[in-house]
């Protein structure tokens, strides 16, 4: 399976509707049958900074997904909120709790 975090830092004041935006991704990728998880977090040690984990069938599922109408139009809302351009990272999930790995 394929995987991703990433980390977003907003600008001051902006995270929740950073978060607002990342939400409404998560709906929306939440409809596509090979995304898993889409998962939103706030930083507890950081009042800028948002996590986001994706877990896919595999990459083409997950670039294909930035290619709707509707995904393109949140990344447009969410860039303006952000303080740095994002960062993380690819992974290829092998194993634990929560899903069925084979």
């Amino acid at each position: 399976m394929y995987a991703m975090t990433g980390k977003l830092v907003a600008q001051n004041g902006k995270r929740s509707e950073l978060v607002e935006i990342l939400k409404q991704a998560a709906m929306l990728v939440g409809e596509i049958p090979q995304c898993h998880l889409y998962l939103v977090n706030e930083d507890l040690a950081n009042e800028t900074h948002i996590w986001v984990y994706e877990l896919w069938d595999g990459k083409a599922a997950h670039d294909a997904s930035l290619g709707t109408e509707h995904v393109r139009s949140l990344i447009s809302q969410a860039r303006p909120l952000l303080a740095s351009a994002p960062d993380g990272v690819e992974l290829r999930a092998v194993g634990g709790h929560g899903m069925n790995f084979q």
